[in-house]
């Protein structure tokens, strides 16, 4: 893929994600994870960490910000989809996309419940205030690995069903000799 093309897909991708976040849709069933992954998997390190950051910050001047240490919380983990979907880049199937796609939900869920205990007075700071916003977290957990196994499927299968259709109507060079 070239560099203007992966630029292509990667402004592409940051507006699917703002779209995703701004219109009407389930707590937490949003795209940001599964732009990570396949960022990670089809434009590389350059763009992974980028691009779902990226969606995330313009969406959040549109949605409010919280503190400065959520947001840097929440920032990283959806980044770190990116570095997931570098491990998809050598072996793209079905089976490690929605492991990919469920890694990046747990990563996410882990990452941000810990914080919110630590960094807000929302639950108390012990373990088990930690198990509490823990368990607070449950049906937001369901629905971002629902939405995220679910984009994840979307996008990489509209992008290789695009290839085939491309690589079926390209118009092919012939050889004179």
């Amino acid at each position: 893929m070239t560099t203007k093309t992966k630029i292509f897909f990667a402004i592409a991708l940051v507006t699917i994600g703002i779209a995703g976040r701004l219109l009407p849709h389930a707590w937490n069933f949003a795209p940001i994870v599964a732009i990570g992954i396949f960022s990670g998997a089809y434009l590389g390190q350059r763009f992974a960490f980028a691009v779902p950051v990226s969606a995330m910050i313009i969406s959040d001047i549109f949605l409010g910000f919280y503190s400065w240490q959520m947001n840097l919380t929440v920032y990283l983990a959806m980044g770190l989809s990116g570095l997931v979907g570098i491990f998809l880049q050598k072996k793209k199937n079905p089976t490690t996309i929605a492991l990919a796609s469920i890694s990046g939900s747990t990563i996410f869920f882990l990452i941000t419940n810990g914080a919110v205990w630590y960094f807000t007075s929302m639950y108390e700071p012990t373990i088990s205030g930690l198990y509490a916003s823990y368990i607070a977290g449950i049906p937001f957990f369901r629905n971002a690995i629902v939405g995220d196994v679910w984009y994840s499927f979307a996008l990489f299968g509209t992008y290789e069903m695009m290839k085939v259709l491309y690589y079926r109507f390209a118009p092919t060079k012939t050889l004179v000799s």
